[in-house]
């Protein structure tokens, strides 16, 4: 694909503070090898089987087999790749696909679109989806400017067009969140009373109450995160799982305050050159109330680069990521809880 113009500005980032909970060790990692690279997200049906996309657009059922076996079965595949995933109230898998909102059935394979427009334009970056128990669906777009495959693009130039959209289940699409800073991961509240969106240039987590004081405002809980995050998911015990695909960027981040001319002339480089990813698994939990950090946990490992799905299932914590052709899971109970 042949490189876009940007149009950069001058954006400050956040600042960066430590987590409140120290980072506990990466318990023992069980793998899954998949035939095909980069899983984005991970999600988990009413069955335990697991679901994840490949960058070929390949949907793949993962039917655990012990902790450390499992089925893997090709389901359908999507024109472009998958990225946010959700197991919809009627079985069926929503899939973010680049300009696109699909649905898989996945007992015939066959896959429809649930949104392709909002107010006219295509989508451009469809990131991450959920769903609420009465069939309202919640998804993100990361930027409004450049599809999934010139995401760099859309961090050099430093303007803020991610958004936040609800479907109804009459099919009407409401745009309710402008303007943040490559928006990534949304789940509902255990209890459905809010949403909550993960930011990744921005570097926070923010709630969106859907009932009660506040709703309809976006608010950051936990901001200056030291990591990137990516997708998110809601926990058994209604702690959001949070996907740090990696540590702050360093170099992109002194860029954006100054000259948009040098992030201009960076950008026409060969991608090779510009800044990139390849990081060892870091997963946090926090409270969705408080943002208070309740996890924390990373460390090393060859078979699983640059996590960036989680989803509990089965007792087991289980990853995607973009870096490897595999998936990953550890045991709940190796999980230290806070204060501990």
């Amino acid at each position: 694909m042949a490189k876009p113009s940007i149009d950069p500005i001058r954006w400050q980032p956040p600042g960066v503070r430590a987590l409140s909970l120290n980072a506990q060790q990466l318990p023992p990692l069980s793998i899954v090898a998949l035939p095909g690279h980069g899983p984005e997200d991970v999600v988990a049906d009413a069955a335990g089987n697991i679901w994840a996309g490949v960058a070929d657009g390949r949907i793949f059922r993962i039917s655990p087999r012990g902790t450390d076996g499992a089925e893997v079965t090709h389901v359908a595949t999507t024109e472009h790749p998958p990225l946010g995933l959700h197991v919809a109230r009627d079985g069926r898998l929503l899939i973010c696909s680049r300009d696109k909102l699909l649905a898989l059935d996945p007992a015939t394979g066959d896959i429809e679109p649930v949104v392709t427009t909002v107010d006219g334009p295509p989508l451009i970056f469809c990131s991450n989806v959920t769903e609420s128990s009465d069939g309202t669906i919640y998804f993100s777009e990361s930027t409004a400017r450049f599809p999934f495959e010139q995401f760099m693009a859309a961090i050099l130039e430093g303007r803020p067009t991610g958004r936040v959209f609800r479907r109804d289940p009459d099919g009407t699409v409401t745009t309710i969140a402008t303007g943040l800073a490559f928006t990534n991961g949304v789940t509902l509240t255990a209890d459905e009373s809010a949403l909550i969106v993960a930011e990744t240039v921005g570097r926070r987590i923010s709630r969106y109450p859907l009932t009660g004081a506040g709703a309809g405002t976006l608010t950051p809980i936990l901001d200056e995160i030291p990591g990137m995050p990516d997708n998110i998911s809601t926990g058994a015990d209604g702690r959001i799982w949070v996907t740090l695909a990696s540590p702050r960027n360093a170099l992109a981040e002194w860029l954006l305050p100054r000259s948009p001319a040098i992030r201009k002339a960076l950008w026409q480089l060969p991608d090779a050159l510009l800044p990139g990813t390849d990081t060892d698994p870091w997963v946090i939990a926090v409270n969705p109330d408080t943002g208070e950090v309740v996890s924390n946990v990373s460390g090393a490992s060859r078979d699983l680069r640059t996590v960036t799905g989680v989803v509990e299932s089965g007792g087991r914590l289980w990853m995607g990521c973009i870096g490897s052709a595999a998936v990953g899971h550890i045991s709940l109970a190796d999980i230290a809880p806070a204060g501990r």
